[in-house]
């Protein structure tokens, strides 16, 4: 019984071909959905001239439709990096209800993000989030692989811009959460997740050989843990009032010994919306995570900066044990299809202690475009501007997501 936790490993492999034949099939039906949307109504010139005009509305009209249907929407990706050449996909979500017949229903979506390089490198993600009749069960879910590169910049909350190596990373995750309504607007779930790193550094001699972290050779971990939620919002995309509280605890018992994650995960997501108007919305964040535990690698830290909170800052270039970070947003929609927000906010990682702490700032603004208003969801371009740090250029950068920030 003693080496039950060793016959792990010996299935991972299964997994990955499990995963990537699942992943397979996504691909073909988003390949389908597109070309069924393109090439089939040129067979039929007035067919063609309906599909051009629905589509014009679907996506221009600031009327909202009445039908409660469903909405797609795909954006191309396309960027260039020394580390990874030419890299190109697709970004995508899909809204529906699953139970168009409950007005009160929340809106379910599933998103997927597929990217390609000419170096070989892929980066497959679909996740979704559903709402059953009635809101009384919702289930989160993730399925990824992701062979790609990332910056490392060191450990704590004062690494340098010239530290920058190039570590590759080869991610399988599979995240598995459900909540039941248990009384009015309150949540009680379980969750399970598993994760597997590998790490290489591209060029030796940079700092990620040098520190040589706990946990630099990449592990795997299975995670069990429970999630109570709170929700008032009055909908769960584009929210202009309502409150939200979510807390998460995952416990990772060690399977396999060596550097694999023995400990734990703890998040809290606190988010309020105050409308000033119809139009004029004011959002306020906060985000506490922390790890711990008797064997902590380095993967599992904390990550400040990204797309969604303290925007400006890449993300993992502060990282650490914990992190604390709180932001606000106000929101202006001057036209249905159309709207603005600026934003502003703070936070840190840390280890050891609030105490060592060290608050960085982050501001921006960007507009949003509403591609979907029977969902309200919509796609966000926005600037974000980080600290200065001594002898490094401001941090910042541009970002254009799908969805809102929280």
């Amino acid at each position: 019984m003693a080496d039950k936790p060793h016959l792990l490993p010996h299935r991972i492999p299964l997994l990955i071909r499990t995963f990537a034949a699942y992943m397979g099939v996504v691909l073909r039906c988003l390949i389908y959905l597109v070309l069924s949307g393109i090439v089939f109504p040129a067979c039929s010139q007035e067919r063609k001239r309906i599909w051009d005009h629905k589509l014009i509305k679907r996506f221009v009209s600031p009327e909202k439709d009445t039908t409660r249907s469903a909405g797609f929407v795909v954006l191309p990706a396309l960027g260039y990096a020394q580390e990874t050449g030419l890299e190109f996909g697709v970004a995508g979500v899909y809204n529906f209800y699953l139970n168009k017949t409950d007005t009160s229903i929340r809106t379910s979506n599933l998103t997927f993000i597929g990217t390609f390089t000419t170096q070989r490198q892929t980066n497959l993600k679909l996740e979704s989030d559903i709402w059953t009749t009635g809101n009384r069960y919702h289930y989160i879910n993730e399925l990824r692989f992701r062979n790609f590169p990332f910056n490392f910049y060191g450990l704590g909350n004062e690494t340098a811009a010239q530290d920058e190596d190039v570590v590759l990373m080869q991610l399988i995750r599979v995240r598995l959460e459900g909540e039941r309504e248990l009384t009015t607007n309150y949540y009680g779930g379980l969750n399970l997740a598993f994760e597997r790193y590998t790490f290489a550094d591209k060029e030796s001699g940079g700092i990620f050989d040098r520190m040589q972290p706990y946990g630099q050779d990449g592990g795997y971990h299975l995670m069990f843990g429970i999630s109570q939620l709170y929700d008032t919002r009055n909908r769960n995309t584009y929210t202009t009032r309502g409150h939200y509280a979510r807390a998460k605890y995952a416990y990772s018992p060690g399977f396999g010994g060596g550097s694999n994650f023995q400990g734990s995960l703890f998040d809290l997501d606190l988010r309020s919306f105050f409308p000033f108007t119809s139009e004029l919305t004011l959002g306020l964040n906060a985000h506490y995570k922390t790890s711990f535990g008797s064997r902590v690698p380095f993967y599992v830290y904390r990550e400040l900066g990204g797309d969604m909170m303290m925007r400006g800052y890449y993300a993992g270039r502060y990282r650490d044990r914990s992190l604390i970070a709180a932001q606000s947003e106000l929101r202006y929609r001057f036209h249905p299809r159309l709207g603005v927000a600026a934003f502003a906010g703070a936070g840190s990682t840390y280890h050891s202690g609030l105490s060592n702490a060290r608050f960085v700032p982050s501001f921006g603004g960007g507009i949003r475009y509403f591609f979907d208003l029977e969902h309200q969801s919509s796609i966000r371009l926005e600037y974000g501007i980080g600290e200065k740090r001594p002898g490094e250029k401001r941090q910042g950068g541009f970002y254009l997501s799908l969805s809102e920030a929280f």
